[in-house]
């Protein structure tokens, strides 16, 4: 009698299967044994051993399954699989289906499988309508380049995507991404990131609120109140790109490095970093009103040129400045055509045209070099090599104090010049005031030393040495075309008076039309992810080692 149900059964799941593409309903293509009996399974057929079922392409084979034919329903328990086609597969111990919603749901030791990752779970849900799957109990995603780790998540079949709106961990043997908002591209590695997530590896740590990340290629971009911070510094900007395999990152807008070890600042609105692992000598560019800011003492050092490169390690580290550089500290400003700066031996020249004013002094010579102490992290001396000349005004008259000599070497003292020696064929004009600042006399004198000591702008002592030749000349007695020396040349219109000054007009037009564009687009709310223009310049100019940013389409539309 079972036999004689059995066939029956198989007949009417026959008959079905037939007319399966045109009713759309479950049909039951093999089981070992099948069983109808309405007192101990109502509404349903018991099917057990080896059983396969198919819905429109989807099949499912488990140990035993109860099928509800009128509600087109099927539950399936032990070594339950649903494969759909070669693009899905997903196990697990118990299951439910159902054909009329298209929608099925798994439990228990759940595995879903694609060719490109493998999710493991306790429960998941999936709608073959919309091609998603979804679950709300902690996950592990695998594929052959990272480990995704998640309280809950979301996959689009079609898209071969998931998408992390709670905790995720994305686990690399380079690096570890953590974020509350993350969409994950099984097939390319593609991550994109939303809200604050960092990524942190052996040789830095990332924050960006808004970004993209290639997990297979090891390149990404990041906006919106992004850095990466390594040992030493920390790289901000508006938009940031970043290349692991070369450690190249660049930035633009609103660029700021900041080295923590040395105390140091630099700003602009492009910079380039390199980052070599294996001798720690990394390289820096910046350009676009680049200044670089120093602490000395309290006071900082505010120094801008067109361009300015940083290379070698901490503590070796050398600055080049290009271009129409000029410096600011409030006791000591200066401007010339380029700098070189050497941390190591605390020199900085002066090259081409150099002019410094300290305080209201003014000094220039062919050579300049400014000395400091490594050890008190102080200014420790300055020498001006080659037709030294130092000029200040008069403090009440119309006249011009002048010293001028071959050379000049100063002394520093808590970082303000306190003495200067000038030597071989030095000249003097000095004005002589006495304690009501009444002029005493002009003294006009040449030999071949020259020592002043200062107290901030003002002159306490002047002395002529070896052989002084000259005299003081009453004001009337000494003609104007004698009351300068040769080679004087009054720059007062050129002096840097505050740290504003340092950048010269174009240089402030483009950051006002950076700051008004960025306004612009935070307002709208919708910045584009995509690398900027000069690191797309960049890397078309320098092909090796090419870089994945010309082979990938624009994302985030």
């Amino acid at each position: 009698m079972k036999k004689l149900l059995y066939y029956i059964g198989l007949l009417l799941f026959t008959l079905t299967s037939t007319n399966a593409q045109k009713s759309s309903k479950i049909v039951v293509e093999h089981a070992d044994h099948f069983d109808v009996d309405e007192t101990l399974f109502p509404d349903a057929a018991l099917l057990q051993g080896n059983v396969r079922v198919n819905h429109e392409g989807v099949v499912f084979t488990c140990n035993k399954a109860y099928f509800f034919q009128k509600e087109n329903y099927l539950k399936a328990f032990g070594d339950v699989q649903m494969v759909q086609g070669d693009t899905l597969f997903l196990n697990s111990k118990y299951a439910e289906y159902n054909g009329e919603l298209k929608k099925a749901f798994a439990t228990g030791s759940v595995v879903m499988r694609s060719p490109e990752s493998t999710l493991v779970t306790d429960t998941i849900n999936f709608n073959r309508n919309t091609q998603e799957a979804f679950y709300n109990t902690f996950g592990t995603i695998t594929n052959k380049e990272n480990t995704l780790k998640s309280k809950s998540g979301r996959y689009f079949a079609n898209e071969k995507k998931f998408k992390f709106l709670t905790a995720v961990t994305i686990t690399n043997p380079k690096y570890t991404i953590k974020s509350n908002h993350l969409d994950y591209y099984t097939n390319s590695g593609h991550s994109y990131l939303f809200g604050p997530s960092t990524i942190t590896s052996k040789e830095n740590f990332i924050y960006t609120e808004k970004g993209f990340y290639d997990t297979k290629k090891n390149f990404a971009y990041f906006l919106r109140k992004s850095y990466i911070k390594y040992k030493d510094r920390r790289i901000e900007g508006d938009s940031l790109y970043y290349d692991r395999n070369r450690e190249y990152a660049s930035a633009t807008n609103n660029v700021k490095v900041t080295d923590s070890i040395n105390k140091g600042l630099i700003k602009g609105h492009y910079a380039e970093i390199y980052r070599n692992l294996k001798t720690e000598r990394d390289s820096m560019m910046i350009t676009k009103r680049a200044v670089a800011i120093s602490l000395v003492e309290k006071d900082s050092m505010y120094m801008h040129g067109k361009k300015m490169l940083i290379t070698g390690k901490t503590g070796d580290r050398i600055l080049r400045a290009f271009n129409n550089v000029r410096f600011y500290k409030t006791d000591m400003s200066g401007k010339c055509d380029s700098i070189h700066s050497n941390q190591k031996i605390a020199l900085t020249k002066l090259i081409g045209r150099p002019i410094l004013w300290n305080y209201d002094n003014q000094m220039t010579g062919e050579i300049m070099h400014l000395i400091g102490n490594n050890n008190t992290e102080k200014l420790d001396s300055l020498k001006v090599l080659n037709n030294a000349f130092i000029i200040s005004k008069d403090t009440i008259g119309t006249g011009y104090n002048q010293v001028k000599g071959q050379n000049l070497y100063g002394k520093f003292k808590e970082n303000k010049l306190s003495e200067v020696d000038i030597i071989k064929n030095t000249e003097v004009i000095y004005y002589l005031r006495n304690d009501k600042h009444e002029l005493i006399g002009i003294n006009k004198s040449v030999g071949s030393k020259i020592n002043l000591i200062l107290d901030k702008n003002t002159i306490e002592t002047l002395t002529v040495y070896k052989n002084p030749d000259g005299d003081i000349y009453p004001d009337k007695d000494l003609p104007e075309n004698a009351r300068k020396l040769r080679g004087f040349v009054w720059r007062a219109n050129e002096r840097i008076k505050s740290k504003d000054d340092i950048f010269p007009p174009e240089e402030n037009e483009l950051d006002a039309k950076i700051q008004a564009d960025k306004k612009t687009e935070m307002a709208k709310d919708n910045l584009p992810l995509a690398p900027s223009k000069e690191t797309l310049d960049y890397d078309k100019n320098n092909p090796k080692p090419k870089t994945a940013l010309s082979e990938t389409k624009p994302i985030m539309k």
